[in-house]
């Protein structure tokens, strides 16, 4: 069975692979939750935010943005103390931050429907031969980046939104000979109907 490159022999991440990454989310919260989590990334390898994840998820309140944007130094000190997470002040701050400007955005046109609509609502379908062939960034990740931060973001440059976009599926990055691709290429053409039946 023929994977992508990247997801190595590691059964965490071949397990992520499999089963998560590229899959089409819609949930507003589970959206955020991983925005934030790539901003985490940022210098490091997403193995080690993905086997921190339920560390994460336990120090963040579950990432409910709601809980999350009325923290404050207190917060702070106390997740700078948390071995299980990446202790890092201006990420720990920016995903303060990064809740108000969920929140703002959220009670005015929903948070999913912000960021699917860059790409009609479905998945786009990269159809990429190799490896060598997926960007680091792209200039619609760059228009997401630049949106981001005008909206209050933090920590959501062009190349972390452009892997943000491929683990939530806006745009299907498994290569074409990897299994999960004509799979969650599938899922597309149902999600596109969908589209096309609720407008």
């Amino acid at each position: 069975m023929e994977r992508c490159g990247w997801a190595g022999s590691e059964q965490i991440y071949v397990d992520y692979h499999d089963t998560d990454w590229g899959v089409p989310e819609y949930d507003s919260r589970a959206l955020w939750e991983k925005l934030v989590l790539d901003g985490f990334q940022a210098g490091l390898s997403w193995l080690t935010i993905l086997k921190k994840r339920e560390n994460f998820r336990a120090a963040f309140a579950g990432f409910d943005p709601n809980i999350i944007a009325e923290w404050g130094e207190p917060e702070v000190e106390r997740l700078l103390q948390d071995p299980g997470i990446v202790r890092h002040r201006g990420k720990i701050e920016a995903t303060i931050g990064n809740a108000k400007a969920w929140q703002k955005i959220e009670a005015e046109q929903g948070f999913d429907t912000f960021l699917w609509n860059y790409v009609g609502g479905a998945p786009l379908q990269a159809n990429r031969a190799t490896m060598a062939d997926v960007p680091a960034s792209t200039p619609l990740s760059t228009q997401i980046s630049k949106d981001l931060k005008k909206a209050g973001f933090r920590f959501c440059g062009p190349t972390i939104v452009y892997a943000f976009m491929q683990a939530v599926g806006m745009v299907n990055d498994h290569i074409v000979t990897c299994h999960r691709h004509a799979e969650l290429a599938g899922d597309t053409q149902l999600s596109k109907l969908l589209v096309k039946i609720l407008k």
